[in-house]
């Protein structure tokens, strides 16, 4: 059967469809965010390279705490669906506060912090929720197909969400473009709401402190070939890409001069890339086994990137030299996503997976906000450029982890935990 045939078959699927349009929904609004919201700090706000830093950092520095404990709570719990439609309507909530306080002219800095650090906090509980609903809703077998439509999804996401982020910022100002991410999460819930996945097998009933404990997800993964070299390696790769995406924005809209409509519209086009990713990884794991695509996938992601900081010249070719790198960027994101995302779920048993979900955000997330510390304190002391550069090559070293792992030697998904 060929990979678009089962692709249409998993879409064929009432539950599996509504599992992914949800996502479909959720992922559109939080694309709009991630322009509309560093967007709102540097227009509005006024924010500078340390502010960037520290409002990135807000969002993503709920992994480094609370990732460890969320993953046993949430493994103990029978319904994670409940647990990612609360989050939802909590997130939301959250969101509408921001045009509020816009309005009455109250908006001030250290709200965005607030407001980031806890819708990444109601994140952090949904992703981990969703580890183990998706091996609910998806039978092994399906793993990379189904992986490659959500990711296809996201793809499509960030083709339409930061272009029609860029628009709504200069039409209706960044406070208010934040209302369709609001909107998107309203939906998300309103579509989890109409699945009923069997998540009995899924609940851990052990109550050994090495099996369920908050440290016994980072145990597992450290007696895992497997999951340890590929978080090794993603972590590397993250802490390096945050010090990028810290100060990205910033650079291209002041040091390379383009406005936020060129930079939503170019972020969106080239993101056809991720489509094009999403699309060929099936066809390429079948052709050079899951291992090599991986790991492909760890040089492709991030060794792009470099042509941002060599962006130079005349305003067409600025925007060339930065689609070119977010086009090939976006592929290899695919590539790498797809993979490693299945990976994980196959070498993890079913009453582990939020727990060894949590244990790997604690370190691969948890990374994230001191890399975009770092990336704001680098761009402070020697120049946003120099830290571009720094971002953009150190983030390939993370494929050393798994090149020298029995990762390269994998053809197809291990048939059982590692």
């Amino acid at each position: 059967m060929t990979l678009l045939a089962r692709r249409g078959g998993l879409l064929r699927e009432p539950m599996f469809r509504t599992y992914w349009s949800a996502h479909v929904v959720s992922l559109v609004g939080e694309q709009i965010s991630y322009l509309a919201l560093p967007l709102l700090a540097v227009l509005t706000v006024g924010a500078g390279p340390a502010e960037m830093g520290y409002l990135t950092a807000a969002a993503l520095l709920p992994n480094l705490l609370f990732s460890l404990a969320a993953g046993a709570w949430v493994d103990r719990r029978p319904a994670k669906r409940h647990i990612m439609i609360g989050a939802d309507l909590v997130r939301a909530g959250l969101l509408l506060v921001v045009p509020v306080l816009a309005f009455a002219g109250l908006l001030q800095l250290w709200h965005l912090y607030v407001i980031a650090f806890l819708t990444g906090t109601l994140t952090l509980l949904f992703e981990v929720a969703n580890n183990s609903l998706f091996a609910s809703v998806v039978p092994r077998a399906d793993y990379i197909g189904a992986n490659s439509l959500l990711n296809g999804a996201r793809a499509m996401s960030y083709v339409a969400g930061p272009s029609a982020g860029g628009l709504l910022v200069q039409t209706i100002t960044a406070p208010f473009a934040l209302i369709a991410d609001a909107v998107s999460y309203l939906g998300s819930a309103i579509l989890l709401l109409r699945i009923r996945p069997d998540e009995s097998a899924a609940v851990s009933t052990s109550s050994s402190p090495e099996e369920s404990g908050v440290l016994s997800g980072l145990r597992y993964i450290a007696r895992s070939a497997v999951l340890r070299s590929l978080l090794l390696g993603v972590t590397v790769l993250n802490l390096f890409n945050y010090v990028f995406h810290a100060l990205f924005i910033l650079y291209v809209t002041t040091a390379l001069g383009l406005s936020a409509g060129q930079l939503g519209v170019l972020i969106g086009v080239a993101s056809v890339g991720g489509l094009l990713g999403a699309v060929i990884t099936g066809p390429l794991t079948r052709r050079f086994g899951v291992g090599p695509v991986a790991i492909a996938g760890f040089v492709v992601f991030p060794l792009p990137l470099v042509l941002v900081p060599l962006a130079a010249g005349g305003e067409p070719t600025i925007m060339a030299m930065v689609f070119a790198a977010e086009f090939l960027s976006s592929i290899g994101v695919m590539m790498l996503d797809i993979t490693v995302g299945s990976l994980q779920t196959a070498a993890t048993p079913l009453t582990r997976l939020s727990l060894v979900s949590g244990a790997k955000r604690t370190v691969n997330y948890g990374v994230r906000p001191l890399g975009a510390l770092l990336g704001g304190f680098l761009g402070e002391t020697i120049g946003i450029h120099p830290t571009i550069w720094i971002a953009s090559v150190g983030a390939v070293t993370g494929t050393l982890f798994v090149l020298f792992s029995p990762i390269r030697r994998l053809r197809e998904l291990p048939d059982q935990p590692d």
